[in-house]
This record gives C-alpha cells, structure tokens and sequence, in this order.
C-alpha cells in the first residue's frame, strides 16, 4: 500500500505550521515532509514528530533567497561557500529529525549564463554534498522541475537528473521524482517510474492542471498508485499539492491509504 507523506508547505494551511503535525497525524498520516525546516528550532520540531508520532519524511537543502524568488543556488558557482555552508544546516536538522533524506533544488539559470558551467558547478556542489550527507547516513535526492511554474530552472527533465546523477558518480545521490512536475514537462510517468525505479528514492503527487489533490485533473492516480505497489516501490510519496478547498475536505482521495485518528 502507498505510504503517503503529508507536505506541511502545502497542506492543513488552515492551522498555523507547527499545529499541522497534529493535524497531519489526525488525519492518518504516518510521515511528513515541508520545504525547510532552518526557521524553526530543530528539537522544537523534533519533538512535534514524537509527539504525533510521525517520520520526518524530506526537506531540502537550503534554497537561497525563498521569498526573494531564488529556487536553489547548487548551480550557480559564485554561491559555492554559502551551498556548503547550507549542507551543513541541512545534516544538523537532518539527524535531529531522524530525516533520512534531503532534496536538493539546482536553481534557476542566469541570464547570459553558459549552460556547460552551470552544470559544471551542480556537480562539483553534489559531490560535495553527497560525500558529507553520506558520512552520516543521509541521502541525496535531486528533482526536475517544470518550467511553467518556475521559468528557467535549471534542471528540467528526468534525463538530464539522470545524467548528472551518473557524472556525480556517487553511490549516495538519487532522484526525486515528481509526477506534478513530470507531467507538465514530459508524460509518460509509468513507464519512466518503472524504468528508472532503482534511482528513484522519495516521489511527490499532485493533479494537474492547477496542482490539487489526486483526482481533481487529469492524471489517473488510481492506476498510477497501484502500478507503484506493483514495481514494489517502498519509499514515502509525499502529498506535495494545494487543496481544492480545506486539507480535510480534500482527503477522500487517500481514504483507503490512510489511518484515520492514528494518534
């Protein structure tokens, strides 16, 4: 059965954040993931995990500037110091979270930028942040993004992640799939699931168009969980969509996926 992960970034919005372990728990999930965790004290929201008994399932690196618009600086090379720096945030909450694994965003090209150096520097960081996430026991995941939702990203396509994934050559660095983002810039998600299954170590789900809930758009989520359960696929798939209207009412989808008042 898929284990469904709630992402706190976009779900049970409702409530303030650190209220929606409680409420991610009430309602049957048995994990969480949310985009960062640096503005918020680590044993702070370790113990929101403990107390709800929930897994932290995924966070990212740190991204740069969020709220300025900056979606990752992994491939930008005057930000070198400041990426390594940002591994090392990341393996501190990490291991206080007991999260095994932390998505790395690439960033979005410059403009004039070369695109050989840009990539030429994403590697040089990944190796840098797989061999440090490795000494202590953490993985690391990378994930195409579409560009209609973030023009200009820098890594677009399952491929490309595969690729740069095989140049890095490190026994710790994964990919990230994202259906909501795939669909968008390639289709095809069965098969490219299946194919690259043994790369593949956290998925993320939403509908699309609009990014809601499964079952509010176009892709056939009924088949494509149970393809899942049928390649074996054991990781965590993380609910990484805005509800529809309110988180609660959004959720018959994942009824038969979740355990209601697990707490």
């Amino acid at each position: 059965m898929p284990k469904l992960a709630a992402n706190l970034s976009m779900m049970f919005n409702e409530v303030e954040f650190l209220d929606r372990f409680e409420a991610a728990s009430d309602a049957g999930f048995a994990a969480v993931e949310y985009l960062f965790p640096y503005g918020y004290d680590k044993d702070e929201l370790a113990e929101k995990l403990r107390a709800n008994d929930l897994a932290q399932a995924l966070h990212n690196l740190p991204a740069g500037d969020w709220d300025g618009g900056e979606r990752g600086i992994a491939c930008l090379a005057d930000r070198t110091g400041e990426f390594q720096d940002g591994v090392g945030a990341a393996i501190e909450y990490a291991t206080a979270l007991g999260c095994p694994q932390v998505n790395c965003l690439a960033g979005i090209v410059p403009e004039g930028a070369e695109r050989g150096a840009l990539r030429q520097t994403f590697v040089s960081n990944l190796r840098f942040a797989a061999s440090k996430l490795q000494e202590v026991g953490i993985r690391l995941l990378i994930e195409p993004i579409n560009t209609r939702d973030i023009p200009g990203f820098f890594l677009q396509h399952t491929d490309q992640a595969l690729s740069i994934i095989a140049e890095v050559a490190s026994p710790n660095l994964y990919l990230q799939y994202d259906v909501y983002h795939m669909q968008i810039m390639e289709g095809d998600l069965t098969p490219t699931i299946e194919a690259n299954l043994g790369s593949i170590r956290h998925i993320q789900i939403a509908d699309n168009p609009g990014r809601n809930e499964p079952g509010t758009g176009e892709i056939n989520y009924p088949f494509l969980l149970g393809a899942l359960d049928e390649m074996g696929y054991e990781g965590w798939i993380g609910c990484e969509y805005k509800p529809l209207t309110t988180t609660a009412e959004g959720l018959g989808w994942a009824r038969g996926y979740l355990t209601i008042g697990r707490t």
